[in-house]
C-alpha cells in the first residue's frame, strides 16, 4: 500500500494517509479528514510503499490550494485572539486553570483549548460561556506537564532545545533504572527535564549504553593489564576505558591507571556489589 506521512503541528505526531495515486513531495500542504474534522497539514514523508499497516488509512481530500493556505492563516489569527477571550472567561468564572495552547479546526467547526490545572476542574459553565462567544463546538483538554513542555518548548540542561519539542513524536516510559545503568547521579535535579519528570534522553540512549556496556568488565572484576593483574575500580562506557587498581610488586601500594578496554583481559569471576544468582554462576 502507498502512503504519505502528515504532521498537523510543527512538533506533533506523524499520521499516515493514502495519497490516492498522487505523487506528493515533502512540505506540501494538504487537506485531510481526521477524527477531529477536516484539517490542514503538511507532508513530512513523501510517497512510500508499506507491506503491512495496523491502523486503517484514510484518503486525502486534496492538495491545499492558495485559498486553503489563506484560510489556515486566518484560523491562526483567530487562535491568537481566542487566547485573550479564554483568559478573561476563566477569570470571570474564578477557575484555577493555566492555558497552554489553542487550536481551531480547518473547517472552523471546533475550537480546542489545552490547559493544565492542579486537580479536576468543573468547567461546565465555562463551556457554555465560550460556546456563546465563539459559536462553534468547544473542547477543553487537560494535559500533563510533559505535554506542556512539548508545546511551550524550552532549553534543556544540555543547552539544546527540548527533545520532545524537536524530534520525538511520542513519549516513552522512563525509569530510574535507566539512570543507574548509565552511571548518572540519582539527584532528581540532574536527571529531570524542564517538565520535572525524568529526561526523555534516558530512554532513547539506553539501547546504546546496553550495547557498549557488554564490552566492559564489571566494577570489582579482576583483569589482566600490561602492568599485571588488578581490580576494576571504574568504567567509562562512552570512552570504552577502564580504571584498574594494580598492586606494585613487593609493595603494599596500589596504582590506578586507565586502559582502553581492548588492552585488558578478564582474569577471574565477576564480582558485583550485590551478589546474585547470575553472577554466582
Amino acid at each position: 500500500m502507498e502512503i504519505i506521512g502528515v504532521r498537523f503541528k510543527k512538533k506533533g505526531k506523524i499520521y499516515y494517509f493514502n495519497p490516492c495515486g498522487q505523487k506528493i513531495a515533502a512540505n506540501t500542504p494538504i487537506i485531510v479528514e481526521t477524527i477531529r474534522g477536516v484539517e490542514y497539514g503538511k507532508v513530512v514523508l513523501s510517497n512510500r510503499n508499506v507491506d503491512n499497516i495496523e491502523i486503517p488509512v484514510k484518503n486525502i481530500i486534496r492538495v491545499a490550494t492558495p485559498e486553503d493556505t489563506r484560510q489556515e492563516e486566518e484560523n491562526c489569527q483567530r487562535e491568537r485572539e481566542a487566547v485573550d477571550l479564554f483568559l478573561t472567561e476563566i477569570k470571570h468564572h474564578g477557575l484555577d486553570m493555566h492555558l497552554i495552547d489553542v487550536e481551531i479546526t480547518f473547517d472552523f467547526t471546533k475550537i480546542i483549548f489545552y490547559f493544565t490545572a492542579e486537580g479536576r476542574i468543573d468547567f461546565r459553565e465555562l463551556v457554555k460561556s465560550l460556546a456563546i462567544i465563539f459559536r462553534m463546538r468547544i473542547e477543553l483538554r487537560q494535559i500533563g506537564v510533559r505535554d506542556e513542555a512539548k508545546i511551550l518548548n524550552s532549553i534543556g540542561i544540555c543547552g539544546r532545545t527540548l527533545c520532545c519539542a524537536t524530534f520525538l513524536d511520542d513519549f516513552q516510559p522512563v525509569s530510574i533504572k535507566m539512570a543507574k545503568d548509565q552511571g548518572l547521579s540519582l539527584n532528581p535535579t540532574k536527571i529531570s527535564g524542564a517538565c520535572g519528570r525524568l529526561m526523555c534522553c534516558l530512554k532513547y540512549e539506553e539501547e546504546t549504553y546496553d550495547y557498549l556496556s557488554k564490552k566492559l568488565p564489571h566494577i570489582g572484576e579482576t583483569v589482566t593489564t600490561l602492568n599485571g593483574s588488578g581490580e576494576v575500580v571504574s568504567v567509562n562506557v562512552l570512552c570504552q576505558t577502564v580504571k584498574v587498581a594494580t598492586k606494585l610488586p613487593k609493595q603494599d601500594v596500589f596504582t590506578i591507571e586507565e586502559y582502553p578496554v581492548a588492552e585488558i583481559k578478564a582474569a577471574g569471576k565477576k564480582k558485583c556489589a550485590k551478589e546474585c544468582e547470575k553472577c554466582a554462576k
